[in-house]
């Protein structure tokens, strides 16, 4: 490790830890002192993806991915895609849930109060979360 001395005024020097690299058990990462390899993690992983159930199912996903040009014959790649498209979605709703909560933060209702309080997807909500993962929804001219 690098370390360097530091004269802090009180005529004593300290040891600093100058070093940036963290070691695996910092981060919570197994190393090879306990016996697993560095592809264990993703072993692990591919093995919970094969028991996990998405709520995209993986028909659709492979739908989608047939129709784009992508095939493959491994199923871990569709629950993969699966996954991933789960948590955009997950992702991008509870953005527009927040854009609601925020927008309707200054209109008090008087009709709902506490928990029985409901919101409703709206594209005013909808639009704003979308662009900021670089998605532009624009309404057809007939509708302006």
């Amino acid at each position: 490790m690098n370390s360097s001395n530091m004269n802090i005024g009180d005529g004593n020097h300290h040891a600093l830890d100058a070093s940036p690299i963290s070691t695996n058990n910092e981060l919570g990462l197994s190393g090879a002192g306990d016996g697993r390899t560095a592809g264990q993690p993703l072993s692990d992983f591919l093995q919970q993806l094969e028991d996990y159930i998405p709520t995209i199912p993986d028909a659709v996903t492979a739908f989608h991915l047939q129709s784009a040009g992508f095939e493959t014959s491994d199923p871990r790649i569709i629950r993969l895609v699966s996954l991933a498209a789960q948590k955009f979605v997950s992702d991008v709703a509870n953005d527009a849930l927040q854009h609601c909560k925020t927008r309707g933060a200054s209109q008090i209702s008087k009709t709902s109060k506490g928990k029985d309080r409901r919101y409703t997807l709206t594209m005013e909500d909808l639009t704003p979360a979308l662009a900021e993962y670089g998605i532009t929804v624009k309404k057809p001219h007939y509708f302006v």
